[in-house]
């Protein structure tokens, strides 16, 4: 078997148990997701966003795209480039990130509140203008709207991309319906809650969007830089340039983005068997928050 083939589908199976510690690498340990018992949190076991979220694939994936598409957004970009520590520090700024996506997701109800809580606070300093003059506040609904919406939109498209390619309408919009409420909680007053109101949105803000030197800068550190250590930063490469093959391709086109047709091959085959994998192996995060709402994992 070459090195090629023996890092895809069932080899990959195969090796399950020695990656466990890398899928448990996700962040989230400060909270404790087996208490208290029956807390279904925000959504529980039988929504679209545990399924979603339970695969690392599809939140790295999709987490990268998000992000390529809200720094497309110049105030959005400016918010987050001028006012976090990402370029300085960005293994601890992806870890908070990560961290806050699992408790909103997975964590009981009191926890997920309280992060919500600290992220709105965080956001409430956050404002300034634009180098193009634009002045922007990060509270701003519009911009609260295009961050949710980006984030729901990249993990769902990642999880269908490498896992479910065929999953319903129904389902998608299911998950978009059910993040509604979670988007209200972080302050976008209105978000869509179906595929075609989240299309309608990418419609609407196609002419604002816009290609930017940071977003270059962006895809370099995200391509050099894993919290999931030595084996993350191997794959971090091949992250990204999923992420940017998940981005419609008149976004990759009018952003500027490289299109590389033999990497972005190389990628999806090997992450396709990684995201098998992820759903082999679901991490303890999720594993916990099953067993709190009595529904272990078999």
């Amino acid at each position: 078997m070459s090195a090629a083939e023996d890092q895809t589908g069932p080899a990959l199976a195969r090796r399950a148990s020695s990656r466990r510690s890398m899928f448990d690498a996700l962040p989230g340990g400060r909270v404790n997701y087996l208490e208290p018992k029956g807390d279904a949190g925000f959504f529980g076991p039988d929504s679209m966003a545990w399924k979603v979220s339970a695969n690392p694939v599809a939140l790295a994936v999709g987490g990268v795209a998000a992000v390529i598409l809200e720094l497309a957004e110049p105030r959005v970009r400016s918010g987050v480039w001028d006012h976090s520590t990402f370029r300085t520090d960005p293994l601890a700024r992806m870890q908070r990130t990560g961290e806050a996506s699992m408790i909103v997701t997975y964590g009981p109800t009191a926890a997920a509140q309280a992060r919500i809580a600290m992220v709105t606070r965080m956001h409430e300093r956050v404002s300034g203008v634009t180098p193009e003059g634009q002045a922007y506040t990060a509270l701003e609904p519009d911009l609260m709207t295009w961050v949710h919406v980006t984030a729901g939109w990249g993990f769902l498209n990642a999880y269908r991309r490498y896992l479910e390619p065929g999953m319903s309408l129904a389902d998608q919009d299911r998950y978009y319906a059910e993040g509604a409420a979670l988007g209200r909680a972080f302050g976008a007053p209105d978000p869509p809650g179906s595929v075609a109101a989240v299309d309608a949105l990418f419609d609407r803000l196609r002419p604002t969007l816009r290609p930017h030197p940071i977003i270059g800068e962006f895809l370099q550190i995200v391509s050099t830089t894993s919290p999931l250590g030595l084996a993350g930063r191997a794959l971090q490469p091949l992250v990204v340039e999923a992420a940017i093959d998940l981005i419609p391709p008149d976004l990759q086109r009018s952003l500027g983005l490289p299109v590389r047709p033999l990497r972005r091959q190389a990628a999806h085959a090997l992450l396709k068997g990684l995201a098998s994998v992820g759903k082999a192996v679901p991490s303890e995060i999720v594993r916990h928050a099953h067993e709190r709402v009595g529904r272990p994992l078999r």
